[in-house]
């Protein structure tokens, strides 16, 4: 059993698992960079034990994350008792699962040449459904859920400093806000999704189609129609009542996308109005535009 004066300690522990090609390794490389202590392939028998090392008195590691994946095969199941101590024992634990579609994790294997660590005889396809069937205990008790398919390096990072910049609300729920546009598809992490597609588009206003929201013309233009007046009256309701109430349920992370046709204009606007109420509120809230940088020519 963990030693008391582990628990007692103000300690994060992050758990990085997920798909063979789904992101894990850059995470955990982006973890680092944020001053993470990342142990790759740790034995499930040593995971304990190396817990108790990094946080004995003297250290100063305060957030460690351990890297668990395919490589591992024959102790998951030991992986999944031994987190579950961890869990216990560590008041601030999360488990993170990274993963991708079928048809993205086959394109980055093909591009990188690589074998899957669980088809080395058989088509990659195979190995990534025998991949899920493994993995489903990780992906059904995972604290935050992360869809790679259409991330590229720069969005993952970016997306992993919002949740786990040591700047982020302190009361926690940290909380993101990503714009994005239907048309190019619903972000797959969203625990929320508003549509602000019924709001006046400035595309088609002369002069403004070749902005986005973050230009001052553009969010005048929406944030003058009553329409977006009364719309933001009720998110902001609506969130005042889940905010707490996630944090309550001890809920660590909150992703809400906000979302119109092509995702430069109205959405840019929302998220930005969103996230500052929730910052005003007193919950850490950070902002990914996902496509606010594809051509204007695509409505």
């Amino acid at each position: 059993m963990t030693p008391p004066e582990v628990s007692r300690r103000d300690v994060e522990v992050t758990v990085l698992t997920g798909l063979s090609g789904a992101g894990r390794s850059e995470a955990a490389k982006a973890l680092e960079d944020l001053g993470w202590f990342v142990v790759d392939n740790l034995p499930p028998a040593l995971i304990e034990k190396m817990l108790t090392l990094a946080l004995a008195p003297g250290n100063e590691i305060k957030r460690m994350a351990l890297v668990i994946d395919a490589r591992g095969g024959i102790f998951f199941n030991e992986a999944v008792a031994e987190l579950a101590k961890v869990r216990r024992d560590v008041s601030n634990f999360r488990l993170v699962f990274f993963e991708a579609s079928d048809e993205v994790l086959v394109r980055r294997f093909d591009a990188s040449r690589r074998r899957h660590p669980l088809a080395t005889e058989d088509r990659v396809e195979v190995g990534i459904q025998r991949e899920r069937e493994l993995m489903a205990a990780f992906r059904d008790g995972a604290d935050l859920i992360v869809d790679t398919s259409d991330l590229s390096v720069r969005a993952l990072r970016v997306k992993l400093a919002a949740f786990f910049d040591s700047d982020s609300s302190a009361d926690g729920l940290k909380t993101t806000v990503v714009s994005f546009g239907y048309k190019h598809g619903l972000p797959l992490d969203s625990d929320i999704v508003l549509d602000v597609r019924f709001l006046p588009n400035p595309h088609w206003v002369e002069g403004l189609r070749e902005m986005t929201g973050l230009d001052d013309p553009v969010k005048d233009y929406v944030l003058e129609k009553e329409v977006t007046q009364r719309f933001l009256a009720r998110s902001k309701d609506l969130l005042s009542v889940l905010l707490p109430g996630y944090r309550d349920e001890g809920r660590h992370y909150l992703t809400i996308g906000i979302g119109c046709t092509g995702g430069r204009h109205r959405s840019v606007v929302l998220a930005q109005e969103v996230a500052d109420f929730i910052a005003r509120s007193g919950f850490g809230a950070k902002v990914i535009h996902r496509d606010v940088g594809r051509p204007a020519s695509q409505p």
